[in-house]
């Protein structure tokens, strides 16, 4: 099969790509690489991903890492629709304006936010210190504040009036503190509107990359009841 793409569904780019490539009725060949049972950091893995991280795609041979650079990648080789990553010049560039934004602007904080209020305390057995917790709490909301009223209310997506890529990768990273009990469409007006077309758009493949994700939000939300 041409392309093998190596991905966890509890990563947010990997859940990009899966919903993309699936989107894309694209025929690739499904990879799973377990993080939480450290497959990522096995020398078999290593020789794939020198970095040990996820994603990965092999296309023929040809292995590429890092989210952002696959995404346009697969955009040359026309695997994704052009319209998920125009060719358009002024077009893509607003779009590339979000990717370049996004690394730090949205998903550090969501990230390290999940990181420190829900996966250390799970890894490690030891609550999240308090005074620590609400510093990236304080920093994630900050984030999410701005991306809700720089990148959405004007439009009707996050670089116009046509879904792009870039709106896909803005929902998986807002998804993430979703599983550490913060949901940002109960706190921001424009991220409830834009949220459910994004998921439309994507369905039913956003739902079936989020069925963990979701699974473990349900079981966080009974278990305070």
């Amino acid at each position: 099969m041409a392309l093998k793409l190596y991905y966890d569904l509890m990563s947010q780019p990997s859940r990009a790509l899966y919903i993309l490539l699936k989107t894309a009725k694209y025929n690739f060949e499904p990879k799973p690489v377990n993080l939480r049972g450290g497959e990522h950091f096995t020398e078999e893995y290593a020789s794939i991903n020198k970095f040990k991280k996820v994603p990965v795609i092999d296309y023929n041979g040809f292995i590429l890492t890092e989210s952002i650079g696959i995404i346009r990648f697969l955009s040359r080789e026309n695997i994704i629709p052009k319209s998920l990553y125009p060719i358009e010049s002024k077009a893509q560039a607003r779009v590339d304006e979000y990717l370049e934004w996004q690394h730090v602007g949205l998903r550090l904080h969501c990230a390290m936010y999940f990181r420190v209020k829900y996966l250390t305390p799970i890894t490690t057995g030891e609550p999240a210190d308090p005074k620590q917790l609400a510093g990236y709490e304080r920093r994630m909301f900050n984030a999410i504040q701005e991306f809700d009223t720089l990148w959405l209310g004007k439009h009707e997506f996050v670089t116009g009036n046509n879904i792009t890529v870039a709106d896909l990768l803005a929902a998986v990273e807002l998804e993430q503190p979703r599983m550490a009990g913060f949901d940002p469409a109960e706190k921001f007006p424009n991220i409830a509107a834009w949220w459910p077309k994004v998921k439309q758009h994507f369905n039913p493949y956003y739902d079936e990359a989020h069925v963990i994700l979701n699974k473990i939000v349900k079981k966080n939300l009974t278990a305070k009841l």
